[in-house]
C-alpha cells in the first residue's frame, strides 16, 4: 500500500516555527544537488539505455542529477486563477505563471539573472508571487514581491548587510506580510508590517533582546521566545495582553530545560488564536502534537508516536484545523484526524506509485497541487480538483530520468556500541544485489555520505548524491547518528560534548556493520559530507586515520574554536545552546578541550587522501575553516585538493559550480576507490571554480583550468562577486 507524505501548505511561515526557532545551525542547504534536478544533457551518454539488471548501466551524466530542475515547485495561487512553478531563464530558475487552466500559457515573471530562486509562495491577493534572495552565498537575504499581472519586481528590504526574513503572512491582510529585520540591531530581528505593493513598512514590535517572536493571523505579537543561559528556552507572554511595545513587562509561560529544547516549541494557533499548538517532549521522550487553550489552560494531547518526533501537518487552509499530522521514522506514517480528506487522499493513493506532497491549497479548498516522491524517479507534479476527485498531470522535475537505470533506497536500523537504533538509508549499484535484500553479491566500494546539522536528519526518497555514487559502482549509506532530529529527546542528547567522540563511533559503527553483513570493501571506504558532514569527514582522517580510504568534506569546521569565533551575528541568541551542545568557546578551559575535538589540532594524523570544497562567502563556516587546514596540511607536506569559490556561500548553490565540484569529486573517488567516473568535460565552463592546492592529484583536473584558476582568486573577485 502507498503511503502519504504531505505537508503543511507554504502559505504561511508561521506553520515551520519551531523549526526555524530551533535552527540546523551547520546544515546546508545546496551542498550537492537538489534532489531530482537538471537542465536536459546534450551529451551523447545521454541517450535513452536499454539496460536491464544483468547488463552494464551506463554513466548517468552529472547534468541529469545535478542541474537544475526542467519544472518544480508547483504552487497554486490562493484564488485558484494561476499555477506556478520554477523552472530555468537562460540556465537560472525563475518563477513561471501560468492560468490554472492553461500549462501552456506559463510564461516567467521574474528575471534573475545570476542567482537561482530557489523557493517560492503566493501572497494572498492571488496576484503576487514572494520570495527570497541573497548575493552570491552571502545569506544576507532580501525578500521580494512579484507582480505577475505587469512582472514588476520589487525588493521590500532595500537595505545593506541585512538578513531579512517572512515573519508571518495572513489572509485577513492580503497586501500585507510581516517580516523580520536586524538592520538596527545585527543580533536581533525587529518585526516590521510590509505592505506589498508599496513597500511602505510600519514597525510592529522593537526586538528588546529575544531570539523570536511568535506572531498570529490578527498580525499581532501574541509570545516572544528566547534561549536561557543554562540552554533551555522560555516562551514568554505579556503581563498585560496586547502590551508588546517598549517597557512592557514579559511573563514565562512555558519553560524548558536543555534536554527539552530542541524537541518543544510553538507551531501554531487555531483560527480563534486562542488554541496554541505545541511539539512537547517535557515528562517523555519523544515530542507530541498538544493543544493548549489559552484562556482555560487546559492541555490535550493531538497526536504521538513513541519512536518519532511529531513531523508534519497538514493544516485547513482557513479554518486552521489540523487535518493530519506525520512521524517520520525510517518514513512517513500518516494520524488521519479529519475524516473530510480522508476521501482524498484514498484517491490520491491511486493515482501514482509514491509518497504524496501537498505543495499548496487554494483558500476555498478546491484545489491543491501535490507532488509524488519516488525513491528511483522524477518527481512527478499534478493538480488536484477535490469537487471532481480527478487529478490532472502538470509535469515531472525531469522528463529525462526514465532513459536511465536508477536503484532503491533501503532503510536499515543499525546498533550502535551502546545499544542506540541509527536509522539509516542505503543504496546499491543497479545490477549489484539481485535479490533486493540490501546485501550486494559481492563486497563493493562504500561512500559514507555524513548529513549536515547536525540537528537535522537524512530521510527516504530520490536522493541525487546515492543515485550518482551507485551508478558510479559504490554502495552508498547515509547514517542518522546521535544528535539528529526527528527520533526524540534522549537520541538528541546523547549528542551533547560528543562531537567527534560517540557522534563519530557512530559512524564507525554503520562502517563496521556495512563490511560485517558483507555489502562494503574494508579497504574501499570513504568519508564524506557537508557542513556537520565536513566536519565529520575531518575527523574520520584525523581521530580513526586508517578506516578511510579518502574523504571529501565540504564547507566543514575544521576547529571548533574558529568555528564558535565567527559567527554570524543573528546566530548569538542561540549561543547558549551551542554552549550545551557543542561546547564553551568563552573561557579557556573551554577552548582548549574544544581544540581537543578540532581536526586541525590533530591534521599530521592524516594519512589518506582529502579533497576540500568552499565558499568563499560562507557566513556560518568561513573561509578561515578550509585555508587554515589546507596551510598546515602543505606545512606538513600532506597532499591536499582545495576547491573554492568566490561567489558561494555555505554549499554550492550555482548550477555550474555543483557540475565542477562533482566533476572533481568523482575523479577524486575514483582514482581512490576504483570506481567509474564522468570526464570533467565541460563542466568547468560558466563555473567560477578554482583549484589552488592539489589540482594535479586529480585526473584532468589541472588540465581543464586556465592558469589564473590554479590560484587563490583574488580579492577583486571575490567582492565582484558579492556585489552581482
Amino acid at each position: 500500500m502507498k503511503r502519504f507524505l504531505t505537508i503543511i501548505p507554504t502559505l504561511n511561515p508561521r506553520v515551520a516555527l519551531l523549526g526555524a526557532l530551533i535552527p540546523a545551525i551547520l546544515v546546508s542547504y545546496a551542498t550537492l544537488s537538489p534532489a531530482a534536478s537538471a537542465e536536459e544533457s546534450a551529451t551523447e551518454s545521454s541517450k535513452p539505455t536499454t539496460s536491464t539488471s544483468t547488463e552494464e548501466p551506463i554513466l548517468i551524466p552529472r547534468s541529469v542529477l545535478f542541474g537544475n530542475p526542467q519544472r518544480a515547485g508547483a504552487r497554486v495561487s490562493p484564488n485558484g486563477k494561476w499555477l506556478s512553478y520554477l523552472a530555468p531563464v537562460d540556465g537560472i530558475l525563475n518563477v513561471w505563471v501560468a492560468p490554472i487552466d492553461d500549462l501552456e500559457k506559463a510564461k516567467p515573471v521574474t528575471k534573475d539573472k545570476v542567482r537561482d530562486i530557489r523557493g517560492h509562495y503566493w501572497a494572498y491577493t492571488g496576484d503576487h508571487i514572494i520570495y527570497s534572495q541573497d548575493k552570491a552565498g552571502d545569506e544576507n537575504w532580501h525578500i521580494y514581491v512579484t507582480d505577475v499581472a505587469s512582472g514588476e519586481t520589487k525588493d521590500l528590504t532595500p537595505l545593506d548587510n541585512i538578513h531579512a526574513q517572512v515573519q508571518d503572512v495572513s489572509q485577513k491582510f492580503p497586501t500585507e506580510i510581516l517580516v523580520g529585520l536586524n538592520d538596527r540591531i545585527p543580533q536581533l530581528h525587529d518585526i516590521y508590517r510590509v505592505n506589498i505593493l508599496t513597500g511602505d513598512r510600519e514597525l510592529v514590535q522593537q526586538n528588546e533582546g529575544v531570539a523570536a517572536y511568535v506572531t498570529d493571523d490578527d498580525f499581532d505579537v501574541r509570545f516572544a521566545f528566547n534561549y536561557t543561559p543554562e540552554g533551555g528556552t522560555v516562551l514568554m507572554k505579556p503581563k498585560v495582553a496586547g502590551n508588546t511595545g517598549e517597557g512592557a513587562e514579559w511573563e514565562e509561560f512555558i519553560a524548558t530545560g536543555p534536554e527539552d529544547a530542541m524537541n518543544t516549541g510553538p507551531a501554531g494557533f487555531d483560527k480563534s488564536g486562542n488554541v496554541l499548538y505545541l511539539q512537547d517532549s517535557r515528562d517523555r521522550d519523544t515530542g507530541a502534537l498538544f493543544a493548549i487553550n489559552l484562556e482555560s489552560g487546559d492541555k490535550k494531547l493531538v497526536a504521538e508516536d513513541p519512536r518519532a518526533d511529531v513531523g508534519s501537518m497538514i493544516v485547513h487552509p482557513t479554518e486552521k484545523t489540523i487535518q493530519a499530522v506525520s512521524f517520520n521514522y525510517t518514513r512517513d506514517e500518516w494520524k488521519i484526524l479529519d475524516e473530510a480528506i480522508r476521501a482524498d487522499l484514498n484517491y490520491l493513493e491511486t493515482v501514482e506509485d509514491g509518497e504524496v506532497i501537498m505543495t499548496s491549497r487554494t483558500l476555498d479548498d478546491k484545489y491543491w497541487t501535490v507532488a509524488f516522491m519516488l525513491d528511483d524517479g522524477p518527481i512527478k507534479f499534478y493538480l488536484y480538483d477535490r469537487a471532481n476527485k480527478k487529478a490532472r498531470f502538470l509535469f515531472n522535475s525531469r522528463d529525462d530520468l526514465d532513459r536511465y537505470q536508477f536503484s532503491k533506497m533501503h532503510t536499515p536500523v543499525i546498533k550502535s556500541r551502546d545499544g542506540m537504533n541509527l536509522v539509516s538509508y542505503l543504496t546499491l549499484p543497479p545490477g549489484s544485489d539481485p535479490d533486493g535484500d540490501g546485501v550486494p553479491d559481492k563486497p563493493l566500494p562504500l561512500v559514507l555520505d555524513v548529513h549536515g546539522g547536525p540537528w537535522a536528519r537524512d530521510e527516504w526518497g530520490f536522493n541525487s548524491s546515492h543515485q550518482w555514487l551507485a551508478n558510479r559502482g559504490y554502495a552508498v549509506l547515509s547514517v542518522n547518528y546521535r544528535g539528529s532530529t526527528g527520533f526524540g529527546k534522549n537520541f538528541t542528547n546523547a549528542a551533547n560534548g560528543e562531537w567527534s567522540r560517540k557522534m563519530h563511533d557512530d559512524l564507525i559503527d554503520a562502517v563496521n556493520w556495512a563490511v560485517d553483513e558483507g555489502i562494503a570493501n574494508r579497504d574501499k571506504v570513504a568519508i564524506m559530507g557537508g557542513s556537520y558532514g565536513g566536519y565529520a569527514t575531518l575527523v574520520g582522517l584525523t581521530y580513526t586515520p586508517d578506516v578511510f580510504a579518502c574523504g571529501v568534506d565540504i564547507v566543514g569546521p575544521s576547529s571548533l574554536v574558529t568555528l564558535l569565533e565567527n559567527i554570524p551575528p543573528y546566530w548569538v541568541p542561540f549561543m547558549p545552546v551551542m554552549k550545551v551542545r557543542v561546547g564553551d568557546v568563552d573561557t579557556e578551559e573551554g577552548k582548549a578541550e574544544l581544540l581537543e575535538r578540532s581536526p586541525l589540532t590533530l591534521v599530521d594524523k592524516i594519512e589518506r587522501p582529502l579533497l576540500i570544497g568552499q565558499g568563499a562567502n560562507d557566513p556560518r563556516v568561513t573561509q578561515i575553516e578550509a585555508d587554515q587546514i589546507v596551510e598546515a596540511m602543505q606545512a606538513k607536506n600532506i597532499p591536499v585538493t582545495y576547491v573554492l569559490y568566490p561567489d558561494e556561500g555555505h554549499g554550492f548553490a550555482g548550477e555550474q559550480n555543483r557540475m565542477s565540484f562533482n566533476a572533481v569529486t568523482e575523479a577524486f573517488l575514483a582514482e581512490h576507490l576504483g570506481g567509474e567516473f564522468e570526464p570533467v568535460g565541460k563542466d568547468f565552463e560558466d563555473s567560477s571554480i578554482h583549484v589552488p592546492v592539489g589540482a594535479k592529484d586529480v585526473s584532468g583536473v589541472a588540465e581543464a583550468l586556465a592558469a589564473e584558476r590554479l590560484k587563490m582568486p583574488p580579492k577583486e573577485e571575490k567582492a565582484a562577486a558579492a556585489a552581482e
